[in-house]
Order: structure tokens, then sequence, then C-alpha cells
């Protein structure tokens, strides 16, 4: 259990501040440093370094130092703020690791394509679509639209919102180091990941190992946000049985896993063919087409997230709470 009082404090504010505020538009965003280091490297990586095994050792010192760097940042913002004033440490960490959290973003990116949907608008639709997804999205039918939004809404689950918890919660265990430093570091790696992280030229070498990297960091808590979702629906074995046939047919060790999951809670099919600059690329079937995609699918899937979140939360805080209660009784 967290039993320091400052970790307990941090992700309470931390989940409070995703939930209500999220990240304002236009705010200086963690990602978006790094997203700028990332695209400045890859250019001159790009345009200098031409043989296989430079690109490679330079995808490796990308990756190692722009993950320890980002920890290594927010630790010493957190450290200074706190040398100043404890409580203006306790805000900083907070907001530090509220940036980490996509709970709120995920929420409002799938609200923002599918509110001109309900009008019948496809084109609006498609074109804010194309800004959350790499697909091609110009011809996507409405049925194809709500599946692009619930897959976004699915992957995201476990890369944008539940790993990075899952590494908060790790970082609440290490006083030394703090919460907010353990989920900017995994931060850092997604974002490697979706940006480099491609089996495609020019990122084949150069994001092989951010790649590898984000798949190991989110193997484990992608696991436990599975169960944890399964246990929710109260059909665990279904869901499990459901997953287990289908997951490991996706190329990717979680993404698989987790829009399996959401697809079996949701009776629902994943999957299929997807264009990507004019490329068509068949993505295995997850689940059974028991029921159609809908709104509320989505809304549904949405909730889960939030559900999921809050049970680790809870397990998280809750024996600190109660210890807390007994030291005032």
């Amino acid at each position: 259990m967290v039993t320091s009082n400052t970790a307990a404090i941090v992700l309470l504010l931390a989940a409070s501040l995703d939930y209500f505020i999220g990240d304002p538009w236009n705010w200086p965003h963690p990602v978006r440093v790094m997203g700028w280091l990332i695209s400045r490297f890859t250019q001159l990586v790009i345009k200098y370094w031409y043989q296989k095994w430079q690109a490679r050792l330079a995808g490796i010192g990308l990756g190692v130092g722009l993950i320890i760097g980002s920890g290594a940042v927010g630790w010493l913002i957190v450290q200074g703020a706190s040398w100043i004033n404890s409580g203006l440490g306790v805000a900083l960490e907070s907001i530090l690791l509220a940036s980490c959290f996509a709970g709120r973003s995920l929420r409002a990116a799938a609200e923002d394509v599918l509110q001109p949907l309900t009008t019948g608008d496809l084109e609006q639709t498609r074109s804010r679509l194309g800004q959350y997804v790499g697909r091609d999205t110009e011809k996507l039918t409405e049925p194809e639209i709500l599946r692009a939004v619930l897959e976004t809404v699915a992957e995201n689950a476990t890369d944008g919102v539940m790993a990075p918890l899952f590494y908060a919660i790790v970082g609440a265990f290490v006083p030394v180091v703090g919460s907010a430093p353990f989920a900017l570091a995994y931060k850092a790696a997604s974002t490697l990941d979706s940006m480099i992280g491609y089996r495609q030229e020019p990122y084949t070498d150069l994001g092989c190992f951010s790649a590898q990297l984000e798949d190991i960091l989110t193997w484990l808590p992608c696991r436990l946000t599975v169960v944890t979702l399964a246990l929710l629906s109260g059909k665990p074995f279904a869901v499990w049985q459901l997953c287990y046939r289908d997951a490991p047919q996706d190329p990717s060790p979680n993404s698989g896993w987790s829009e399996c999951t959401y697809a079996a809670i949701l009776g629902v099919q994943l999957g299929g063919t997807n264009w990507y600059q004019g490329v068509a690329k068949q993505k295995p079937l997850l689940g059974d087409p028991v029921h159609l995609i809908t709104t509320d699918k989505i809304t549904h899937a949405l909730q889960l997230t939030r559900y999921c979140f809050l049970v680790w939360l809870a397990i998280t805080i809750t024996p600190w709470v109660i210890v807390k209660i007994g030291t005032i009784i």
C-alpha cells in the first residue's frame, strides 16, 4: 500500500485534474516537448546517418536518452519546487502526473468525432477522425467510422490511460523518485513508439529499439487491464477465452489484447480492412459480431476505462486512507 502522504495526495490530485480539467488546449505539455525533440532528432538521422547500424545506434541513444531524460527532468522540477515549498512541489508533481493521463482527452476526442455524426455530417466526421488516427478516413462509411473510434478508444485505454497509471503507482512506492518521473518516462517510451515505431522506412532501424521497448513496458499493465476489465464485465472466463482465441493473431503483443477485451465485453467485432496512404492493410478480426458498433457501445467502452482506472486507484489509495482514519480514531 502507499504509505506516503505525498504519494497518495499526488495520485488523487492528478486523477482529479485529468477527470475535471484534462489538458487545456495550447497549454505547455510534456508530450509536445517530447514530440519536438523526437522530430528534430529524426530529421538529423535521416539527413546525415545513412548506414543501417548508424540508424539503429541513433535509435537506441534516442530511446534511452529521452526516456531517462524525461524522468530526470520531471524529478528535478518536482525537487526544485519542493525545495522552495512543499505544497508547490505537490502541486507541480500532480500537474505533471495529470498530463500523463489521457482519460479526459480520449473521451473528448471520441465525442469530437461522434458529434457531427449525430447530424449525419459524414464529411465533417471523417475530417475530425483524420486528426486522431493514422488510417485514411476520406471514404469511410458510418460503420467503419464507428469501428475506427472504438478501436482507438480500446487501444489507447491501455497505453494512454492504464499504463501511465501503472507506472505512477510503481513510482508511488519509490519515495526518492515519485509518481510523476516514472509516468513521464513511460510517456516518453509511448511517444517514441507512436512517432517512429514503424516497420517501414525511414523508421525501420531508427524506431526498432523504441518499438520493442514500449512493447515490453506495456506488456504487464496491458494484461492487468485485461484482467480488471474482464472482472468488471461479470463474465471474466468468456472474455479471457475470446481474447486467448483472437488477440495473439494481432502483430502487436498489446494492442490486440486491449482491443479484443473491449470487443468481447461489448459483443462486437473489431479489425478488418484499413487503408493507409492508399494501401490496404488487413487487420485480424477480434471478437464476435453479436452486436453492431454504435455510439452507445463507444460510450460504454469509455465508462469501462474510467471504472478500471478508479479500481486501480482505489486499490492503491484505500489502505492508506484506512490507516490514516485509524490513526485519527
